[in-house]
């Protein structure tokens, strides 16, 4: 394990007074919806993508600071846990983008550094790669393109195992593998550092079995837990009770579903059919049927694919993902949606508000 303060972003920092940021603008200062990253052209090598990391993390440092200090003073603070970078631009990106760009603090926590990650994109010959550094560039790119904070809580990526939670062999040490209290521990000091008002993660499944995801949840619930109470981890900072915990929902049955038949209708192709076929064989429970709570972020989902685009390891640009159209997508299912797991403040269900029960319990 790395040490989870000194291997944190520069995002994570001091409260501070507000400096203008424009989350409209790509990590490069191009407008969002230009073409960058890998495309259709030739095979990137690994000694041009080392050398561009480099750069790229410089001239990112700056914004970044930036961005943290406009987090930590915002009036709401909302906190994503995710698992591995490029996590948070597949589960909720949107929602980040749609709360930052209206004056929340968002602040993406990304549990490992993704070290044992497959590359995905085939675009990539890769060489040489330093892919933990790679990932690095990868996710302060994707943070500059949301317009949000971005911490590391400074752990070891797991790897993915397939088969029975019983009988992985878990690399000693990784995430998976360690106690969990001390991941805890490592969550509760940013949750009082940072102070947010609502966080997110993932469900008991981790939206899927990847030992990473698993313990993201039971990290994320024990944070959540104990941030506010004074006995737990007294060394960790003051404490800070927030107010509601979110899972995300995901990818359900009846989402892509009806995205499916919208694109058929108009393409004649089915982009998911091959998914929802899969669908049938999975034996685990449709998330969908759990959500409490719809945030409409059509008008993110540009930001969405933006900062999934940046994670150009993870996706690949020609994938079916990218087929769907995105007036389509925005027609058919417009938001993104989560179970309310916690709450700490009244509220209503359904909702369309992560904040709803707290925006009028928090001074401006």
């Amino acid at each position: 394990m790395t040490d989870p303060v000194a291997n944190q972003d520069p995002a994570v920092g001091n409260p501070a007074e507000p400096v203008p940021v424009d989350p409209q603008t790509a990590a490069d200062g191009r407008e969002l919806g230009e073409q960058d990253l890998v495309g259709a052209g030739e095979a990137v090598t690994a000694d041009a993508v080392n050398d561009r990391i480099a750069a790229e993390l410089s001239e990112m440092l700056a914004e970044a600071e930036l961005r943290s200090m406009n987090a930590h003073a915002a009036p709401l603070r909302l906190m994503a846990v995710h698992a591995h970078p490029d996590d948070e631009s597949s589960k909720g990106a949107a929602t980040l983008a749609s709360y930052a760009a209206a004056g929340v603090g968002v602040m993406v926590v990304s549990c490992t550094g993704g070290e044992r990650g497959d590359i995905l994109n085939p675009k990539f010959d890769i060489g040489d790669l330093d892919i933990p550094q790679l990932r690095q560039a990868e996710m302060a790119r994707a943070a500059q393109i949301l317009g949000i904070a971005h911490a590391w809580l400074g752990f070891e990526d797991s790897g993915y195992h397939e088969g029975d939670p019983s009988t992985w062999d878990l690399p000693t040490g990784s995430f998976g593998d360690l106690d969990p209290q001390v991941e805890i521990e490592a969550l509760v000091r940013l949750v009082r550092r940072f102070r947010p008002h609502v966080m997110t993660t993932y469900d008991e499944n981790g939206g899927y079995p990847h030992p990473d995801h698993l313990r993201c949840h039971v990290v994320s619930v024990g944070a959540f837990e104990a941030a506010g109470d004074p006995e737990a981890f007294p060394d960790a900072g003051e404490t800070w009770q927030p107010s509601k915990l979110y899972y995300n929902v995901g990818f359900s049955r009846n989402k892509i579903t009806a995205i499916n038949e919208a694109v058929r209708e108009r393409t004649g192709t089915g982009p998911y059919d091959e998914w929802i076929e899969r669908f049938k064989s999975f034996d685990r429970p449709d998330p969908g049927e759990r959500t409490t709570t719809r945030v409409p972020v059509a008008e993110y989902f540009d930001h969405r694919d933006r900062a999934l685009l940046a994670h150009e390891t993870q996706i690949d640009p020609e994938s079916h993902w990218f087929s769907v159209p995105r007036d389509v997508e925005a027609e058919v299912w417009g938001t993104e949606d989560y179970e309310l797991a916690r709450s700490l403040v009244d509220t209503t269900l359904p909702e369309d508000d992560l904040f709803a029960g707290v925006r009028d319990r928090v001074a401006p």
